[in-house]
């Protein structure tokens, strides 16, 4: 089967053709670069409709063999641009009666990491310029994880490249001018999975404005956004048990983040996936690759169904093209290795250390271990006088990030995730610690140990005392998130929770919930 491919989400005017037969791409892409600022949608679209039909010629000349199948990404990306590349593959589809295929640009970014690796079930990283996504298979589809609360990654780096007067793209820039500088401590801001870029962008803009140099502020941006995008992808890991990470999305490309996910996978014993920078960036070689695997599925679609979505999720798009996936993360055996912690036996209960991260910056390490170390002793003793069963605290060391607590419960919720009477009990607790004003921060399935008619709350190291509902509410959206990344029931599972915390907690909360939810990019 060869596949013609065609790519033009924002800025790359892109097309390929892929033959399944040899595993070869025939790929040539027109970027559009503005002149001052960053993408103009306009512009891009005026790019994309003078250079992709030549792009087009040009790949089926060099070629210089029949298509098979039209592909072509149906979305996410700015109206304009994909409705011009829209048009395109309708007129070739139309012309020369070959079946058609909407690719979701997002999962293109990874499934083509996945082809090229051979690795069947990945955890899946897009770091992209409008988005950040954490994505793992369950049932018939990707499911979000993790993902940024307002801008996308490479957007964020843009943005303050822009604020120095720094041509578009600015993540090179920013990525060359790092390596001349010195650390300068910038915000750092994980919810569970998900994270945000905003503040971050704000503070270098203003550090500069201060007279910071340049180059520190670059250090200290990569330092904090990459060291965010590789917790939270460790945490993904030690939730789903999976073994593979699959890098993907043009900011994919920065050496930085390369060596911190690689660092991060090596001390975890898992296995990083990066592909050539060719298919990290926008590109229609990975429109024609997934488009090959859904036409052999029988995934195409009619010309009149064919409307492009600039607001298509990763986690709408139903997957045919493979089997699904549906198998809970297996219980831990030995020593429990969780994002940030070991676990060992102590003669007191657990014996707990926050071990050293090589991939962040020594000065930001430290900072975090020992703050979160603090936060978890002093917040497991208020949810406890807050009536939500905790580990006893034995000893803290926050300095080593060192604790030893009681041993409590016999397994984890992510083990079971359908015992609904725990997640009632959940629903409760977490009612309970917001009513005392404690955000628990990482209510992940992890986190939640069952034993007996007992249910306890444990880690507490992202926590801290609010009574903001809004933080409330992302407590409840963090568990949501790891039932829907373990489960494929996660819906209905989920209804005990906010039923149970209905009825001790505040109803706003559940309201403000449904808000938090709709922030996720293209909701």
């Amino acid at each position: 089967m060869r596949v013609l491919g065609i790519e033009g989400t924002a800025w790359a005017a892109s097309a390929a053709v892929f033959d399944t037969a040899t595993e070869t791409f025939t790929l040539e892409t027109d970027a559009y670069v503005p002149t001052t600022g960053g993408i103009h949608p306009r512009e891009a679209a005026e790019h994309m409709a003078a250079t992709l039909p030549g792009v087009i010629a040009s790949v089926r000349e060099a070629a210089d063999e029949p298509i098979d199948v039209v592909a072509f990404s149906r979305g996410p990306g700015l109206g304009p641009c994909l409705r011009i590349v829209g048009t395109a593959a309708r007129a070739i589809a139309a012309a020369e009666d070959l079946p058609l295929v909407g690719v979701n640009h997002m999962i293109a970014h990874l499934e083509i990491g996945r082809r090229l690796s051979g690795v069947d079930d990945p955890l899946c990283l897009n770091a992209s310029g409008a988005n950040a996504h954490l994505l793992t298979m369950q049932g018939d589809r990707y499911r979000i994880l993790g993902e940024t609360m307002d801008t996308g990654v490479g957007n964020a780096i843009d943005k303050f490249a822009r604020h120095l007067g720094w041509q578009h793209p600015g993540g090179p820039k920013v990525e060359a001018a790092a390596a001349d500088g010195a650390y300068h401590a910038l915000p750092y801001v994980v919810k569970g999975m998900d994270f945000s870029f905003s503040g971050i962008m704000s503070a270098a803009k203003a550090a500069v404005d201060a007279g910071v140099p340049p180059a520190d502020v670059c250090v200290g941006l990569q330092e904090s956004i990459f060291a965010m995008l590789t917790e939270v992808t460790e945490r993904a890991l030690a939730l789903t048990g999976k073994e593979t990470v699959v890098l993907g999305g043009g900011v994919g490309q920065n050496g930085r983040l390369q060596a911190m996910l690689q660092s991060m996978c090596a001390a975890r014993g898992a296995r990083c996936v990066i592909p050539p920078a060719r298919f990290l960036r926008d590109n229609a070689g990975m429109i024609a690759a997934l488009g090959a695997q859904m036409a052999a599925a029988g995934q195409t679609i009619p010309l009149d169904a064919s409307a492009v979505r600039p607001r298509f999720r990763p986690d709408a798009a139903t997957v045919r093209w493979r089997p699904p996936l549906s198998a809970a993360p297996p219980a831990p055996s030995g020593p429990i290795r969780g994002a940030e912690a070991v676990v060992e036996p102590h003669p007191a209960g657990v014996h707990k250390l926050r071990v050293p991260k090589a991939y962040r910056h020594p000065t930001l390490d430290g900072r975090l271990r020992s703050e979160r170390t603090a936060a978890e002793a002093r917040l497991t003793q208020a949810a406890r006088r807050a009536g939500v069963p905790t580990p006893l605290l034995r000893r803290v060391d926050p300095t080593g990030g060192e604790l030893v607590l009681q041993h409590v419960g016999d397994h984890d919720l992510a083990t079971d995730p359908t015992d609904v009477e725990a997640l009632a009990t959940v629903g409760t607790h977490l009612a309970k610690l917001h009513t005392a004003g404690i955000i628990h921060g990482d209510p992940t399935t992890r986190n939640i140990r069952v034993g007996g008619d007992r249910v306890y709350l444990i880690d507490f190291g992202l926590g801290y005392h609010s009574g903001h509902v809004e933080d409330q509410a992302m407590d409840l959206h963090i568990l949501r998130q790891s039932l829907e990344g373990t489960t494929d029931a996660a819906a209905g599972l989920f209804e005990h929770v906010s039923e149970a915390y209905a009825a001790v907690g505040e109803r706003e909360v559940l309201a403000r919930l449904a808000e938090i939810a709709d922030r996720g990019r293209y909701r």
